[in-house]
């Protein structure tokens, strides 16, 4: 590289990477205000419902591997354009679609497209900014990239309330459109070039760097980081939030969008305070983990055990408590960064990346079947005493989750003291 890129170019770069990822993520949470639209317009129970997360989750959680394999060897750049306009393809479909396998499809894509766009700004942040910023603009990325699920609460509320099922998701798709045409045209791999390639790879290099990104016990303590912080929040944004607020806890729907919406700003105010403490205090990271854990659990039971309907400063709490456990998913990807090399980093945060995702899967699976299970016939008038049976799946992914942090954060620990590393690497 002749010159340096100047401060505008690496921003403007970083910028429409983060728009790109942030309108992912609306794609992705589109369905959390339209869950009871959706039973409606296909005729659907409560697990068929869960399916179309079901099956959005499971594509990404399963695509993040392979996603960073591509983006190593394809680039950021190329990767991400697939990405967007796959985005828009699966949008236009769900909103033209008037079955439930249709639907089913459409929203099997939207998990490919959003799978496709997230590690490829990680990979930008990394190759555009100056190491000693890359933690601070990743935590920024993550916390910044949920303005679009804020965007799928309130303002897709009213656009299905006012235009209808169609019109809302065609307008959905046209935000992804025009994202593509501007990382087309600003978007480069890296300050040195427009479309970097990588080596091929074979399938057994390509094994041996996922074994060996995932022997070492701090990919792995990541990885269950992100796995017991992630899913009741994302949960909630994705799917149940909106059925359990309105008819779990007797809120409206205007206050059941406000309370969505206030877990979104949760998000980007504690992000950064969390990406702050972690660099003040590395070795603590585990520790922040557990006691945000320990957070959500006693807010959940709070409002689990309320008799009646919670007060809404409870559910307020809850919601606050609850998305905080967003950024502190970040925090696994902060120790697979400094648990790899360089030429592993891709492939370390796609598995640490799944395993959030893989959590969320089951748990809005297991709702959705609890609610049937608790609900007679084939109604879909779930009770609140259905919804706090349904709610406490997450008690068995919590403790799941503490067991596994408890347990590789000694192990990692372990390694560190043995190896002796350098200060700067620490759990």
């Amino acid at each position: 590289m002749s010159e340096a890129p100047t401060a505008r170019a690496v921003w403007l770069v970083w910028g429409v990477g983060l728009l790109t990822y942030m309108v992912a993520v609306f794609h992705r949470s589109s369905l959390a205000v339209a869950g009871l639209a959706a039973s409606e317009r296909f005729d659907i129970s409560a697990s068929q419902l869960a399916t179309f997360t079901m099956l959005q989750l499971l594509v990404y959680a399963g695509m993040q591997i392979p996603v960073g394999l591509l983006v190593d060897r394809f680039g950021s750049r190329s990767v991400l354009l697939a990405g967007t306009v796959l985005l828009v393809v699966a949008q236009t479909g769900f909103a033209l679609a008037e079955s439930y396998p249709v639907a089913l499809l459409a929203r099997t894509l939207v998990g490919i497209g959003d799978a496709l766009t997230f590690i490829c700004v990680l990979r930008l942040v990394s190759r555009w900014f100056p190491s000693r910023r890359v933690p601070l603009v990743t935590q920024l990325t993550g916390t910044l990239g949920q303005l679009g699920a804020l965007g799928a609460a309130v303002p897709m509320t009213w656009a299905l309330s006012r235009w209808g099922w169609t019109p809302a998701y065609l307008g959905a798709a046209g935000l992804g459109l025009a994202l593509a045409i501007a990382a087309l045209i600003v978007v480069h791999d890296s300050p040195d070039g427009r479309n970097l390639r990588g080596p091929r790879m074979s399938l057994s290099a390509a094994g041996a760097s996922l074994v060996a990104s995932w022997s070492h016990p701090g990919t792995r303590l990541g990885f269950w980081m992100h796995f017991t912080t992630q899913f009741s929040a994302t949960a909630l944004t994705l799917l149940w939030g909106y059925p359990f607020l309105v008819r779990g806890e007797g809120r409206t729907p205007h206050e059941a969008g406000l309370l969505l919406s206030l877990m979104v700003v949760v998000v980007m105010v504690s992000g950064p305070v969390l990406g702050l403490l972690i660099g003040r205090h590395p070795w603590h990271r585990s520790s922040m983990v557990l006691g945000i854990v320990a957070a959500i659990v006693a807010a959940w039971t709070v409002v689990l055990l309320w008799p009646g309907e919670a007060p809404l400063p409870v559910l307020v709490v809850l919601v606050l408590v609850a998305g905080v456990g967003g950024p502190a998913s970040m925090i696994g990807f902060d120790l697979a960064r400094t648990s790899n090399p360089v030429e592993r980093l891709a492939s370390a945060s796609g598995i640490v990346n799944q395993a959030g995702f893989t959590a969320s899967l089951v748990l809005v699976v297991a709702i959705g079947v609890i609610l049937d299970w608790q609900t007679p016939g084939d109604s879909t008038s779930y009770t609140p005493e259905a919804f706090r049976w349904a709610m406490s799946a997450q008690y068995v992914l919590w403790g799941l989750g503490a067991v596994q942090i408890w347990r590789y954060r000694r192990q990692a620990r372990a390694v560190i003291d043995r190896q002796q590393l350098e200060a700067g690497v620490l759990t």
